[in-house]
């Protein structure tokens, strides 16, 4: 028996955490569920800049996963239950066996989509990633040409992301877009989707730019919790357009929340929002094999287990890291959403959003209905950052939460109503008997 089966076999303690995160091995596995999404990044090699990118790409992560070791990787994931694999990066096309995995995962029985920049997506690739089994190709293009082109950090990559989704459609693929909303791109969100629409995509997702990577980097992209009162007034009408033209609008986890267009925004989705779905529905792979929660957070925060380490099904099942949003409460909350009245439901919107901006969830000021309330009461919310990034993947600086009059005489007058300084995250919580087995870390 190989090292790397020794440690596969060993076993995985259950343990309770402290405080309000009530999780443990037995409970996950009572509620873990198959994933219904993996997402992977195939790798972290990129051919553009993004102002905005979570993971920082650019390089390949030390030790990605062989060709060989992401072949087993799909069985597991067919064998755990997913039912579609979502390729991202970096950009997954430029690992040289994309195509022998799209393959393989449809050969399991799964689905297989790509998200993808398309800066270098050439009719060869096209065709070859269509007939391997790729039945849909998501295009992220963030505003129009100037500003997608200075936040890519390429010039000419609008014009090419449009050129791919030109090629997809020629080759028989599906085809859809995703769309970044910060402070640069909120205002062309309409001419876009014309745009976009006369190229005959079928969904459209939108997001906000969360401050965790690059994005920690430039703070001055981030839309402020007040911006969220215009924002959702812009929106309108772009529901309103979409409807019109058959679009299908997709929101991300990280938009909205029981404002009075939830019902409209979450149309497609035939439900309100109903908590975060990291380790829930949802599953993130690494390209060096990290498995992990969402694939919009990382660090040992998130990261459950190596796969090299363990199997996919013990990660998912057993680990801390995946499960503890199983089972949260509303004492799990802070802040705010503690004491909010969707709290039971919401459980603070987007991890993904509230972590790298406070340094744990369960508070998150990027809420619409949030923003409407505290207006209601003559209040309004800013961020502030305190604390810049380290500059790794995935990571985040911090920001302080300032509460203050909407009324800029009686800001000046009175200055901050309340401030919420960022919290401690669970990453440095201590670890032993009674709290969860973290399985990040190479048995002893």
């Amino acid at each position: 028996m190989t090292l790397a089966d020794q440690r596969r076999r060993l076993p995985v303690v259950d343990a309770l955490p402290r405080g309000g995160n009530r999780w443990s091995g037995t409970e996950a596995r009572s509620t873990a569920k198959s994933p219904t999404w993996a997402i992977w990044e195939l790798t972290l090699a990129c051919d553009q800049k993004c102002m905005h990118c979570g993971p920082r790409a650019g390089q390949r992560r030390p030790h990605e996963l062989s060709t060989d070791e992401c072949l087993r990787v799909v069985q597991e994931l067919a064998e755990l239950g997913c039912g579609e694999v979502v390729l991202i990066g970096g950009e997954a096309y430029l690992r040289n066996d994309f195509i022998l995995i799209i393959r393989a995962i449809r050969a399991a029985g799964m689905s297989c989509t790509m998200t993808t920049g398309g800066l270098n997506l050439g009719e060869e690739r096209v065709a070859a990633m269509i007939e391997a089994g790729v039945s849909g190709v998501t295009v992220s293009i963030d505003g129009l040409a100037a500003t997608h082109d200075a936040i890519r950090g390429v010039p000419g990559s609008w014009d090419s992301a449009f050129a791919a989704l030109r090629r997809v459609r020629a080759a028989g693929g599906k085809i859809a877009c995703n769309t970044q909303i910060n402070r640069r791109t909120r205002s062309e969100l309409l001419p876009l989707l014309e745009l976009i629409a006369a190229e005959g995509i079928h969904s459209w997702q939108l997001q906000i730019t969360v401050p965790h990577g690059n994005a920690a980097d430039h703070p001055e992209l981030i839309l402020q919790p007040y911006d969220f009162l215009e924002l959702f007034a812009e929106l309108e009408p772009v529901i309103d357009r979409c409807e019109a033209l058959g679009v299908r609008l997709w929101p991300a986890n990280n938009l909205g929340y029981f404002g009075p267009l939830e019902r409209r925004l979450r149309k497609a989705l035939r439900s309100h929002w109903r908590g975060c779905s990291a380790g829930v529905t949802t599953l993130g792979l690494d390209s060096d094999g990290g498995v992990k929660n969402c694939p919009s957070l990382g660090g040992p925060v998130n990261v459950g287990g190596n796969w090299r380490e363990h199997s996919l099904r013990e990660v998912w099942e057993q680990s801390y890291q995946l499960g503890y949003i199983r089972s949260r409460t509303r004492d799990d909350l802070w802040g705010y959403c503690r004491e909010c009245y969707y709290a039971d439901t919401c459980m603070a919107g987007c991890t993904a959003a509230s972590e790298p901006l406070l340094g744990r969830p369960g508070n998150n000021p990027f809420c619409h209905h949030r923003a409407l309330m505290l207006d209601r009461e003559g209040l309004r919310e800013r961020i502030e950052q305190v604390r810049a990034a380290p500059g790794k993947s995935f990571d985040n600086g911090l920001f302080r939460l300032i509460r203050e009059h909407k009324d800029p005489t009686l800001r000046a007058a009175h200055g901050p109503v309340q401030i919420d300084e960022p919290r401690v995250s669970r990453a440095v919580e201590p670890t032993g008997p009674g709290y969860p087995v973290d399985l990040s870390k190479e048995p002893g």
